[in-house]
């Protein structure tokens, strides 16, 4: 075994190549594992922090001019992205919680629908997943396993089927409440809840959703 390997923790954060502000550096665990993604490497200098693991095929930026001790390069011709390769590698080895950064939003929409595909690969692989920017916090709910949210400062709380229609959904603590509803891909029924009490429990029997948490100035 490699020390590399050896250090692979439970937790994890995934830096990818959205601009994020120095903020974001709250979402950063102590002891996590940091991994940045061709050109999340940028963020990781924002952040203030030195990824323990650099990965990428460097097609958006260059290779950091001083090679990291620890370096993935990627074939540019590949089926995965750098960060689904990222999320793969940090579940084979055996890390069950990850959090995404710079990993929403940026000039390149299909690279956010990439990323939220490879949550939901996680989520199905049992990681507790979470992707956040300055404005959201986006999770994965999997059946039979209710997540409890708590209110703090989110205004809106939205739930969406991932993989199929979402079956035995129940919303309880936000203003339009749901017991043991359907939500389907084609109509958005679970967008822009709100929360009426300090914490929402969102629950589901089969599918996968995506829930959404944002604040009323991201309108």
């Amino acid at each position: 075994m490699t020390p590399l390997q050896q250090a692979a923790p439970v937790r994890a954060v995934v830096l990818s190549a959205v601009p994020v502000s120095a903020s974001m550096a709250a979402y950063l665990e102590p002891g996590a594992f940091i991994v940045a993604c061709d050109a999340g490497y940028r963020n990781a200098e924002t952040l203030g922090v030195v990824p323990d693991l650099i990965v990428g095929d460097f097609d958006s930026a260059p290779q950091p001019p001083v090679r990291h001790e620890h370096t993935i390069v990627l074939p540019h011709v590949k089926d995965d992205t750098d960060t689904h390769f990222a999320a793969r590698w940090l579940w084979q080895h055996g890390c069950r919680e990850v959090t995404f950064l710079g990993a929403l939003g940026g000039q390149r929409f299909e690279h956010t629908v990439a990323n939220l595909h490879t949550a939901l690969f996680l989520a199905k692989n049992g990681v507790q997943v979470l992707l956040a920017d300055e404005r959201s916090e986006l999770r994965i709910l999997c059946p039979g396993q209710p997540m409890t949210l708590e209110r703090k400062g989110w205004t809106y709380l939205s739930l969406f089927p991932l993989d199929g229609p979402l079956t035995g959904v129940e919303e309880q603590g936000v203003f339009y409440p749901l017991q043991d509803a359907v939500l389907t891909p084609d109509y958005p029924l679970g967008v822009s809840n709100e929360f009426t009490a300090p914490q929402a429990v969102l629950s589901c029997r089969a599918g996968h959703g995506l829930v959404v948490l944002s604040r009323a100035d991201t309108l």
